[in-house]
């Protein structure tokens, strides 16, 4: 069905009537613990000089919520009635980018603040006026927004946001903090609220769901219950979600440094089954150690997070999908009699195959996740010569963690972990003895040839 007239969303409820916010609570300079001094100097920059122009300037979102929770912010976004084009004439360091949001980044050095214009409520299709832009070309058929691009007041732009929490505002022109929807209130209770109908706030933008969870698993709050409620129902909206975007925002939610609470509450509220449909069925079908070998290397990726060291995406997918693989690896082996290495590499291609199409695994990306798996066969093999390439592999040190992780899991793996830990700070004499340790699979299958031979 294609919808053409504000009427058609209003009667199927994928749109609401424009959310209308109460006048803002102001709460003046000396009663709100957000100061200057706590900004960067680029963001101060940027809204002193819309100030200096005319143009009213906020900073906005997230950034003020977390500097009222005594967080760090990540970065510092502006809301403001400037137009993009009236930005990028204030600031030479800037352009405007996007197609469904069209905002102004402003870069100082490595820091980039994001500064976009007030945006209001879609107006009512026009039947009259040629030149007004149809609904449908704004709104898939659930109610998703295809591109927002409409502007409006201050008041509008906080009606516009997803939670409460977000629709605080710091005016630069007096440091008053202004709160369009109780979200002091929701701070205070460690809430996450949807602003508006909950279940429409989904049609519009199905990857708020996916927000409430990492606000929740960022912050240590609760989802409110009407917020909650709908999640479930409205699930499979995701779907329909640009595999790219999702891809980005599971980044966000795994490699942020709350992985294991975002993986939990996924998990409690059935999103990460729309996901990772996959891996969720091969947990249901009681894989030895899924769970388990998952929440060891969120553990241990918000550690490295933590320590400020490095982390690559394609770690976490080997481990999501690790649990699918074996399964598949092993119907291959034994439905088409493949041999191990030969089934690995194609139920790897299945397996990453099936995902993409849900988050766009990047290739540069996807082939680690491979040599990640295939590492887990080439390290029981301790060869002089095997260990040696193994030590130069590229990837060795990513399959060496993923290996401890199995073991740490509860896999039985016959203490190849801790072989590998002792030869990485054994002196050569010791990896000597160490190797020798070890009867090589090579030497075995000799054997049971020359056996074979002696008894013919």
């Amino acid at each position: 069905m294609v919808y053409t007239s504000r009427a058609d969303f209003v009667a199927t409820g994928l749109i609401a009537i424009e959310q209308t916010l109460a006048k803002p609570t102001v709460i003046p300079r000396d009663a709100h613990t957000l100061s200057r001094s706590q900004v960067s100097a680029a963001a101060l920059k940027v809204l002193y000089r819309l100030k200096d122009a005319g143009f009213a300037a906020y900073l906005v979102g997230g950034c003020v919520r977390d500097l009222l929770l005594g967080l760090t912010p990540k970065d510092f976004d502006i809301a403001t009635d400037a137009m993009p084009e009236q930005v990028t004439q204030l600031f030479r360091n800037s352009r405007v980018i996007g197609r469904r949001f069209r905002i102004v980044h402003v870069r100082f050095g490595q820091e980039t603040i994001e500064v976009s214009t007030f945006r209001a409520h879609h107006s009512p299709f026009d039947e009259e006026d040629p030149d007004t832009e149809p609904l449908e070309r704004r709104r898939s058929d659930s109610g998703m927004i295809l591109r927002d691009n409409v502007y409006g007041r201050v008041d509008e732009d906080a009606g516009r946001r997803d939670f409460t929490i977000n629709a605080l505002y710091y005016d630069i022109r007096d440091f008053t903090l202004h709160d369009y929807a109780d979200g002091l209130r929701d701070l205070n209770a460690r809430q996450i609220r949807m602003i508006g109908d909950p279940a429409i706030r989904y049609r519009e933008d199905p990857v708020r769901m996916l927000r409430a969870v990492r606000f929740a698993a960022k912050l240590d709050f609760t989802l409110a219950e009407e917020t909650l409620k709908p999640i479930r129902t409205l699930r499979t909206l995701l779907l329909q979600v640009p595999a790219a975007r999702l891809f980005d925002e599971v980044i966000k939610l795994f490699l942020t440094g709350h992985g294991l609470s975002s993986f939990q509450l996924l998990r409690a509220h059935g999103l990460f089954e729309t996901l990772f449909p996959a891996t969720q069925a091969s947990i249901e079908a009681a894989t030895p150690f899924a769970v388990a070998l998952i929440e060891a290397a969120m553990h241990n990726t918000d550690l490295r997070l933590a320590e400020e060291r490095p982390v690559n995406p394609a770690f976490i997918f080997a481990v999501l999908l690790w649990p699918v693989l074996t399964i598949r690896q092993q119907q291959l082996q034994h439905d088409e009699g493949l041999p191990p290495i030969a089934a690995l590499h194609q139920a790897a291609h299945e397996v990453l195959g099936e995902q993409v199409r849900i988050t766009a695994i990047p290739r540069r990306f996807s082939t680690i996740v491979i040599e990640i798996w295939e590492l887990q066969w080439r390290l029981p093999r301790r060869t002089p010569a095997a260990v040696a390439k193994l030590i130069a592999h590229p990837r060795f040190r990513a399959g060496y963690d993923f290996l401890l992780l199995r073991e740490q899991a509860g896999e039985a793996l016959d203490g190849l972990g801790q072989w590998w830990s002792s030869y990485q700070i054994a002196d050569e004499a010791e990896r000597t003895a160490l190797v020798a340790t070890v009867t090589a699979p090579k030497s075995r299958r000799r054997s049971r040839v020359r056996r074979r031979k002696s008894r013919d």
